[in-house]
């Protein structure tokens, strides 16, 4: 039983070649949800629809996000009746955002919710939100505080990140299943995916307990930046506002004292005896997707990854 962490477009990639390569009892994808958010009346969950629709082969892959062969009669309504409508909400998307604020309301969880969608898109693997109770990423800049998405979306990442909270961390818990399947023999270890580090994957290791459960198992990290760039989102752009290097090795000292191996890209080579030098064991490769056979190759390279760190353990 493998677990998948995941969070942006980047985890949905990876999540299709682990799919790809395991059974749906070896693998379960746990998602972040602290982007989650309500837009005109509807709950919104970016990063678990990113799964979501990758995995059922839905994803519009030259976008980047969405889903393929949308349309935009409503958002285009929306505006022409003089409404901001800053977060691009497709019609084919909405489909899925009315049926989980419906379900929600009648009393669903969000886990619920997640399996009612992955079966009706036909997804055999188990794709769970982190947590079953509402978690929401705040960016520090300047004395402010800003909403994630606000931040991402509609200020494009502009405003400096001097930090962030995650509202709502103090009364919330890791989903059930997932807590119980990290304790379970069966457990082979932890794939944190190539996700932005600090609003992705952060939100979901500070969820009580979680960060003790992840250093019983062996765990590998596929680095998000190759090259000292990000290649989608504002990692890097965060990374150095924060003071941290833009390279895998400032990735692996966000996750210091958890992982114990890390696959990076071949651009960055030169760094493998600096991260072995952290303990960890390293894997370098291709980490770029452009394609399913790129995202199945990784998986493939991480997974044999997984398996020599928890044969040294």
């Amino acid at each position: 039983m493998i677990h998948a962490l995941s969070g942006g477009v980047g985890g949905a990639k990876l999540a299709v070649g682990l799919a790809a390569l395991l059974s749906p009892p070896e693998l379960t994808v746990v998602v972040n949800t602290a982007d989650d958010f309500d837009y005109l009346g509807l709950h919104i969950m970016p990063d678990l629809d990113s799964v979501l629709y990758a995995l059922a082969g839905l994803n519009d892959t030259e976008r980047g996000w969405g889903r393929a062969g949308e349309s935009w009669v409503c958002k285009d309504t929306v505006t022409s009746l003089g409404v901001d409508n800053w977060f691009a909400l497709g019609d084919k998307d909405l489909a899925i955002h009315i049926l989980r604020t419906e379900w929600l309301r009648q009393g669903l969880s969000a886990s619920q919710v997640a399996a009612e969608l992955t079966g009706r898109l036909g997804i055999a693997h188990a794709v769970l939100p982190m947590s079953d109770e509402p978690v929401s990423t705040v960016v520090l800049s300047e004395g402010q505080r800003i909403a994630f998405q606000e931040y991402f979306v509609r200020l494009q990442c502009r405003p400096r990140a001097d930090g962030f909270e995650f509202a709502g961390m103090e009364t919330a818990k890791p989903q059930a299943h997932w807590m119980a399947e990290m304790t379970s023999a069966d457990m082979q270890g932890v794939v944190i995916c190539p996700s932005n580090p600090y609003v992705s994957v952060e939100p979901i290791l500070a969820l009580p307990g979680v960060k003790d459960a992840l250093k019983r198992q062996p765990v590998v990290a596929v680095s998000p930046i190759i090259g000292g760039r990000a290649i989608k989102g504002p990692a890097a752009k965060m990374m150095a506002e924060l003071g941290h290097e833009i390279s895998p090795l400032g990735v692996a000292r966000c996750y210091q004292g958890l992982l114990d191996g890390m696959v990076i890209d071949i651009e960055d080579a030169a760094l493998a005896p600096q991260l072995r030098d952290l303990g960890l064991q390293v894997t370098v490769t291709q980490t770029l997707m452009k394609s399913r056979k790129d995202s199945v190759q990784l998986a493939r390279e991480t997974l044999d990854l997984l398996a020599r760190c928890r044969g040294a353990s």
